[in-house]
């Protein structure tokens, strides 16, 4: 994964650019009719359940916006809630609280989604010893915030990007001209560029499995779209050598089975791109 630095380095670009995008040259509905020197005081009202997800990333936004807007944390990010809780308050420029309204609420409406979600899959590993990875399938230009979410959620993040981890997928492997060259293109690369990154290989069959293990140096094999009995041969072929894991179209009635054929991870795309926003509202008091 990135470095916390890079990390919090994508999260001050989301909240420039939402706020760029959202603030424009100006609140002129606040502006219109709230004076500059108006101070008031708002609530994180929960309206639903689940596990509360943003309120880290509500700090640097009202941060952002105004470094005088004052926070009273109620709860804090993976505590469970429900209808009517209070997250926290915020007190300071009226006009800066409704700026940065909207960001906050749409942040964490989908971030409370996600790790509501990511909570729900790892109660259903729950003994199985396998843990439940993202992806890359995001929004566009929120990554960041919908990978923190997978974690509060109690995942793991799988790599960020293409850049922090080599994954050989079936079109590189068919453009490379098969897997062995692939594997073997790889570690020449790393090797030549000066670069420590871990290799994830996918694997189409259990003949694809045998010819990764065949190969040093492959940190995870992905056994993609397998049943149950091949999912079990796959893991006894690979018998330790490397880390695997499980993914294609799994879901919440197919994952615990999947655990149970011994896989250490299983990687969900739904985790991320098929959540309901929580609903939460931002009310003065």
């Amino acid at each position: 994964m990135i470095s916390e630095k890079q990390f919090n380095k994508e999260l001050q670009l989301i909240i420039a650019n939402a706020i760029r995008e959202d603030v424009g040259d100006g609140d002129h509905s606040s502006l219109a009719c709230i004076p500059d020197s108006a101070t008031g005081k708002a609530k994180l009202l929960v309206k639903d359940t689940g596990v509360i997800a943003g309120i880290d990333f509500a700090k640097q936004v009202f941060k952002y916006v105004d470094e005088n807007l004052k926070i009273e944390e109620l709860l804090k990010d993976g505590d469970m809630v429900e209808h009517g809780d209070i997250a926290f308050y915020v007190s300071g420029s009226s006009q800066s609280i409704l700026k940065a309204e909207r960001l906050v609420l749409n942040a964490m409406q989908r971030m409370s989604a996600i790790a509501t979600k990511t909570n729900f899959f790892v109660g259903l590993l729950k003994g199985t010893g396998t843990k439940i990875l993202d992806t890359r399938k995001t929004t566009p230009g929120i990554r960041a915030l919908e990978k923190w979410a997978v974690k509060i959620g109690g995942g793991e993040n799988h790599r960020f990007a293409l850049y922090d981890m080599i994954m050989l997928k079936d079109n590189h492997i068919d453009f490379a001209g098969g897997l062995t060259k692939a594997i073997n293109k790889t570690k020449a690369y790393l090797k030549e560029t000066g670069r420590d990154l871990k290799i994830i290989v996918e694997a189409r069959n259990l003949g694809e499995i045998k010819e990764i293990i065949a190969s040093e140096g492959v940190y995870r094999i992905l056994i993609d779209n397998f049943n149950y009995e091949d999912t079990r041969k796959a893991v006894a072929l690979i018998n330790g050598k490397c880390l695997t894991e499980s993914s294609g179209g799994i879901n919440e009635k197919t994952i615990r089975a999947y655990a149970e054929c011994g896989v250490d991870y299983i990687s969900s795309g739904a985790l991320t791109h098929s959540v309901y926003n929580m609903d939460l509202s931002l009310k003065a008091v």
